[in-house]
């Protein structure tokens, strides 16, 4: 199973070849890092931890689950039916997907705030005439005289949207590796700036090593290497600096010479 984690940027569309237009959701994916990689003997079920962009402060127990990483955003887990072929510190990208491949998207929906039945679960409503004053766009009956109270699950105004949602059979239309970026035909859940988690059909089949860094992703230099440019740099100001006591010497012998 190919898999990944992606923010949501905006809609655009793409011409075919043919002249049609395709409405299409850009989102940037990746590069994502392997966190964790759990097997069936330890842990009771095959998955993989990634994690996907990186922010300054994180807690101290992540700092113990994610050493000698970066300090990432976002971790999720995927199922996958083997994962003896990742190990940690693996890297995924765009190239693991191809246009035409055939994906879902997962999301948090964006949220609508408390809306009437109308609008979040498609109601008709009541005539406008004949009798019906006042009552357009209300839910209408909500019960009989028995049992005498609401039955569960009886659809009514409430919250609607801000839970997560999954648009399934969705295709690629284009992959961009240069930008990171996968479009996506149609629309895809949640806001702009949004986590999305993209899953389709087929192995993996590029999993870069930690070794070979992505252009745009360069690792921080460890204590040592700080410390060592910090000496490296006084020593160079200190070559730079001029002997005051030699130029004072050379005012006297002048003054001497005169």
């Amino acid at each position: 199973m190919k898999f990944i984690l992606g923010k949501k940027i905006g809609m655009t569309r793409r011409f075919q070849e043919n002249g049609t237009v395709v409405p299409v959701t850009l989102v940037k994916v990746g590069p994502c890092t392997v966190t964790q990689v759990k097997n069936s003997k330890r842990d009771g079920y095959e998955a993989v931890q990634i994690g996907f962009e990186t922010k300054k402060k994180i807690s101290q127990p992540l700092k113990g689950h994610l050493k000698d990483l970066d300090s990432f955003r976002y971790l999720r887990e995927f199922r996958v039916s083997s994962a003896g072929q990742f190990k940690r510190g693996d890297l995924l990208d765009v190239s693991i997907f191809q246009e035409g491949d055939v994906v879902q998207v997962s999301g948090i929906s964006k949220g609508k705030g408390f809306q009437g039945v109308v609008k979040r679960h498609g109601f008709h409503g009541s005539p406008a005439t004949h009798g019906h004053k006042d009552q357009l766009r209300m839910p209408g009956s909500i019960g009989s005289a028995f049992p005498e109270h609401v039955l569960k699950g009886r659809r009514m105004a409430g919250r609607m949207g801000g839970k997560r949602a999954t648009a399934k059979n969705l295709e690629i239309i284009e992959v961009n590796q240069k930008d990171h970026q996968l479009a996506i035909k149609g629309a895809v859940p949640g806001a702009r700036n949004q986590l999305i988690l993209i899953l389709g059909e087929g192995e993996v089949s590029a999993v870069i090593p930690e070794n070979n860094q992505t252009p745009d992703k360069v690792s921080p230099k460890n204590d040592k290497e700080q410390k060592e440019d910090i000496l490296k740099k006084g020593s160079e100001k200190e070559e730079e600096k001029p002997n005051q006591n030699s130029a004072k010497e050379d005012k006297k012998t002048e003054g001497e010479n005169k």
